[in-house]
């Protein structure tokens, strides 16, 4: 077994082959045989070996080189969609554009869908139509007034306007002055062809003073506790159910419920608290059903392919030949043959229908990408902010237009039974027109309240900019020109 080397021996043979490799790298007219270098600079040279080298040549792209990775565009542009979609300005501008583009198709669908049914009531084709745009318009007053407001002071509004609808839906019961409309007693008259159904204002009313109540409730920290989250949010919310199912009008009823379960679900409330709220409701809801047997045959034309005896499942059925006949691209614009007194409410309820007849599926899918571009850009709002009047604001005008929309399709679908409740911003109803545009410029506020989309907006200003510009310019002498 060989001896084991020294230390001095192993620095030896280091120093050796260090000098062996100084001398192979040493210019020719510097070198001088027998001469070793110092131990320093013989660690200097060593880089050198490596730069003796150089950098490898870069490779040029041919056939037999390798190529990139398949699928790197469609990687490039979901990573463009993705900082798209995280942009400060993307809720704001998804909110403004999906809430105008679906009012400015459901005015040309409304015309469309009301011009045979206004000339059998011997109007002129127009008719409707008229009324929904004076409708449109003083919404989007409405629309930019709201979204121009502080978020102060549509805390200050919640009040008066719960009191305001509160007291025009007791007005609405008393005789005389209430008026019924397809066996609903929810409407006002208010002189002319103008009408008012104060149970829609009361949604955002519901929605206002419910987020105003849990934000400072949350800002004590009272919400922990059950008696402070459900007190006075769920007997407020039952006394409007209550003097709404007075008018018998149930599918308000319902999206009014839905907007108090979505207050509840963005305060936090335990799951035993939400299921036992939601129970209560169901139970009551079914005894509503099983008492009145309009609504009951309503149940029975889910899925219904036939009009049934008696003709009791119609509006369903004739829904759905709206839809059928429609094909990929519909018959064309004003071309509907249901609508020629077959489908009752093509105008206001059914329009949905009418809208896949003439503009076939991709109409029926563009209507449904911008609603579901709207609920995201609500859902967004809510979730990026830290003022809790906000999210609880937000999330309940997304829930409310949201849910309507879903049971006015799944009607028309025949997935859900018909519950009487407009599409919103997209059926003819100015009471139902105002208030909701008047929710879509509250979204619009919240998203232009966000720290990021305020200075991206103040950026995009022309005298910001200037400002800004002037700054970077520096001062020259006095005696410069």
């Amino acid at each position: 077994m060989p001896a084991e080397e020294s230390p001095a021996a192993r620095g030896g043979d280091r120093s050796r082959t260090t000098s062996a490799i100084s001398r192979a790298l040493r210019p020719p007219l510097l070198a001088t045989p027998g001469a070793a270098l110092p131990a320093g600079l013989a660690l200097r040279v060593r880089p050198a070996a490596g730069a003796a080298r150089g950098p490898a040549p870069a490779r040029s792209r041919t056939a037999g080189s390798p190529r990139s990775p398949r699928g790197g565009g469609v990687r490039r542009l979901y990573e463009q969609a993705r900082r798209a979609w995280d942009r400060p300005l993307t809720a704001y501008y998804l909110i403004l554009g999906a809430g105008l583009l679906i009012t400015v198709l459901g005015l040309v669908m409304v015309y469309s869908a009301s011009m045979i049914k206004a000339l059998e009531l011997g109007k002129p084709g127009t008719y409707f139509f008229r009324k929904q745009f004076l409708a449109a318009v003083i919404g989007a007053g409405l629309m930019a007034v709201a979204a121009r407001m502080p978020v102060k002071l549509h805390r200050a509004l919640s009040y008066p306007l719960l009191m305001g609808a509160v007291f025009l839906m007791v007005l609405v019961q008393v005789p005389g002055i209430g008026m019924s409309v397809n066996g609903n007693r929810n409407w006002l008259y208010l002189g002319g062809p103008f009408q008012l159904q104060p149970s829609e204002f009361g949604k955002l009313a519901l929605v206002l003073w419910g987020a105003d109540l849990l934000a400072r409730k949350q800002d004590k920290r009272l919400l922990t506790q059950w008696k402070h989250m459900l007190v006075p949010l769920v007997p407020v919310a039952f006394m409007l159910l209550g003097l709404i199912m007075l008018g018998g009008d149930m599918g308000t009823a319902i999206i009014l419920t839905a907007i108090l379960f979505g207050l509840l679900w963005l305060a936090g409330a335990p799951t035993r608290l939400f299921a036992g709220v939601l129970a209560s409701a169901g139970l009551i809801a079914v005894l509503l059903i099983k008492t009145s047997p309009n609504r009951m045959s309503r149940l029975d034309c889910m899925g219904a392919s036939e009009p049934g005896p008696g003709g009791s499942c119609w509006q369903a059925v004739h829904g759905i030949y709206a839809l059928a006949s429609g094909g990929w691209f519909g018959s064309g614009l004003g071309a509907s043959v249901e609508k020629w007194g077959q489908l009752p409410e093509p105008h206001t309820d059914f329009i949905f229908a009418i809208t896949g007849e003439e503009l076939g599926l991709a109409g029926t899918l563009s209507v449904l990408a911008l609603f579901a571009a709207l609920g995201y850009a609500g859902i967004r709002v809510a979730g990026r902010t830290e003022d809790p009047f906000v999210r609880y604001a937000a999330g309940g005008v997304t829930t409310w237009i949201t849910a309507q929309a879903v049971i006015n399709i799944g009607a028309v679908l025949g997935l859900l039974p018909i519950a009487g409740v407009p599409l919103p911003l997209f059926s003819y109803g100015g009471s139902a027109l105002l208030p909701t545009m008047f929710a879509v410029g509250l979204l619009i506020a919240f998203a232009r309240d966000e720290p990021a989309a305020k200075a991206a907006l103040a950026m995009r200003r022309p005298g910001v900019r200037w400002k800004t510009m002037r700054r970077r310019v520096k001062k020259r002498p006095s005696g410069e020109r």
